[in-house]
């Protein structure tokens, strides 16, 4: 069953424009509403106004489904039968539906037109005035002018007189001004103090912010990057509308290479933004073709352009700050820290080492074969590795015990050659050597037998009386035999011979273990948890200490990509290097921690066009370290 909507509309010339609209289905509705099949933009009528449905018998009923009536064939009516074939006229409000039959398709044809209107109510021209307010406002012309002024005054001439007023005031009352509606969103954690005090930053008015502003409070933290002229000179000559927009810029007194081109402030209330990847590239991207000079290598995204990592590798071992020297690790590196250890040797599956680990796994917790984390450990953040200390991760398997008294077993001192000399020194001068089985009385319990004869027994006591005699001279045998191939200090370290032939100054090698190779990046462990340490590095095939285990870069990009890339981890530049000269993870690493609130810093001298109240008031919000 279907009905054929035919909407007429007349053209300005008198000629009829005919819609047609067929819906198969059992009823169709008639209003002002736009749902309704036929639709009538008329106020007389009401939104579902009535509804139109066809019987069994081909007749057609309309049957009014609001408080309205309608006209059917000239008499006011609330339902009403129409015989399709003789054909009937509805009318609701200034609209005349005709109700006829299709002859080729024998549906139901509503042909709808508009006649006459009979109040101004039906007119739709009228639709559009009767709620308006023409005529009970002010021209547009005085309207505009008006606002216009309205907006310069209190966007304007409203913010510029309370900035004026609280200039120099050490704090504002706690209330609305007027000049914060120049601000472009929130201040950052990190700044959050200041976000009453706009002229803290703002120095002068129509000033943008100048970096003496940054370095009243940013004295200690402020990273050293490249001076101003050398950062133009990285970035290239500007071309087009780049070069545009700079000259703009600096018409509008915002020169460039200040702090604030890449650290951007009112970008939200939560922790500060990193700086995108694109403010890096510009100057990295190609820096060597413009700073011919530089010793920085091209970088614009880790995952297609980042040179190999060029960790800063040991030198020479000893003392507190060992020298390095950045190396690349396409030039298998090693490295000289003055020990002896063959990581393959102790993770074999197989010997010594392994049968050793299980027949201590009740009391030291070790598996079929050692692992990684059996000797070494990680700080307290998890980020890096505590160095490895002899007595915490090496003594469960290389004791370095030689006497035991009472069930207490001595030791000797680790890493203090002087000492482990004068202990084997007193040893063996204060003990004797083991009494032989058969030196004493038959009636002795403590060795009930002998050999006969007296002679054997003489002999017996000679030789145990020399033994005594000499005892304290094999203290210099034992010396020797700790510091040589097989002893205790000689399979870890390296040893310095004695000054003279008969000489016993045996000497250790410096010894020093890097905590950190990459000065320039960061990496924390802490993020690599649900990896294993074989994944990265391949200890299981080291045989020397020497060897650098650290991964290239490869290896980190099968995990991490570019900024943009659909790889497991997106990285961008900042979520390995950070700006700030301190020890700390990069800013978009911090920004994933709680920030903690630190004290305002002490007095410091104003920068140009600032009083010392306002520098002095110059605190803020720092965010924790998450390792060093």
């Amino acid at each position: 069953m279907s009905f054929i909507v035919r909407q007429i509309a007349l053209k300005s010339d008198g000629s009829e424009i005919v819609r047609a609209e067929n819906h198969v289905q059992d009823e169709i509705l008639v209003g002002r509403s736009s749902e309704n099949q036929i639709h009538l933009p008329d106020l007389a009528v009401n939104p579902v106004h009535a509804s139109i449905t066809r019987d069994d018998d081909g007749k057609v009923q309309v049957q009014s489904v609001s408080d309205l009536k309608f006209e059917l064939n000239g008499r006011s009516v609330s339902k009403g039968t129409i015989d399709p074939a003789r054909g009937g006229e509805l009318r609701f409000g200034g609209h005349v539906i005709a109700v006829g039959k299709d002859a080729e398709t024998s549906g139901i044809v509503c042909t709808v037109r508009r006649v006459e209107a009979l109040s101004d109510s039906a007119e739709e021209k009228d639709q559009a005035k009767i709620y308006s307010l023409t005529g009970k406002l002010p021209s547009k012309r005085l309207s505009a002018w008006g606002f216009v002024i309205l907006v310069l005054a209190a966007c304007l001439a409203w913010p510029i007189y309370t900035w004026a007023t609280y200039r120099g005031v050490e704090e504002r009352p706690d209330k609305f001004h007027a000049d914060t509606m120049w601000s472009s969103g929130k201040l950052s954690l990190a700044h959050q103090s200041l976000k009453d005090d706009c002229q803290a930053c703002h120095v002068d008015a129509f000033v943008s912010v100048r970096d003496n502003a940054c370095l009243t409070c940013h004295t200690e933290d402020a990273h050293e990057h490249a001076p101003t002229d050398r950062q133009l000179v990285s970035r290239g000559e500007l071309k087009g509308f780049a070069k545009f927009r700079r000259n703009v810029a600096i018409t509008f007194n915002k020169p460039p290479g200040r702090c604030v081109e890449c650290h951007t402030e009112h970008e939200g209330a939560g922790a500060m933004q990193p700086t995108a990847q694109q403010f890096c590239a510009e100057c990295h991207d190609g820096m060597d073709t413009r700073l011919t000079d530089t010793k920085l290598l091209n970088a614009a995204d880790f995952g297609d352009s980042h040179p190999q990592f060029r960790p800063a590798v040991m030198t020479k071992p000893g003392g507190d700050n060992p020298p390095t020297r950045r190396i690349s690790l396409d030039d298998n590196p090693t490295e000289d820290n003055g020990l002896k250890f063959p990581h393959n040797l102790h993770l074999s599956k197989t010997g010594g080492v392994a049968q050793m680990g299980r027949r201590l796994a009740g009391k030291y917790g070790f598996g079929a074969s050692l692992e990684c984390k059996d000797c070494h450990t990680p700080d307290n953040d998890n980020v890096r590795f505590q160095p490895v200390d002899m007595e915490k991760n090496c003594s469960m398997c290389h004791s370095l015990a030689f006497d035991e008294i009472g069930g207490t077993f001595r030791q000797l001192p680790h890493g203090k050659p002087d000492l482990v000399r004068a202990d084997l020194r007193a040893y063996f001068r204060s003990t004797r050597p083991n009494r032989p089985i058969n030196l004493g009385s038959r009636g002795n319990s403590n060795n009930p037998r002998r050999r006969p004869g007296d002679v054997n027994a003489a002999r017996t006591a000679s030789d145990y009386a020399r033994a005594v005699r000499f005892r304290p001279t094999r203290a210099a045998q034992a010396i020797r035999a700790v510091f040589s191939r097989g002893g205790a200090c000689y399979d870890c370290h390296g040893v310095t011979q004695p000054t003279s032939r008969s000489g016993l100054n045996y000497g250790i090698m410096p010894v020093s273990q890097t905590d950190r190779y990459m000065h320039k990046g960061w990496f924390s462990h802490k993020a690599h948890n649900d990896e294993s340490c074989e994944s990265c590095h391949v200890a299981a095939t080291s045989g020397k200490a020497s060897d650098l285990l650290l991964p290239g870069i490869s290896t980190c990009r099968e995990c991490h990509g570019g900024e943009a890339s659909s790889s497991d981890v997106p990285s961008s530049c900042a979520m390995c290097h950070d700006y700030h000269a301190d020890e700390g993870a990069p800013w978009l690493i911090r920004n994933q921690n709680k920030p903690k609130t630190i004290s305002a810093p002490d007095k410091k001298a104003a920068p140009r066009g600032q009083t010392e109240k306002v520098a002095r008031r110059q605190g803020g919000v720092r965010n924790d370290r998450s390792g060093g």
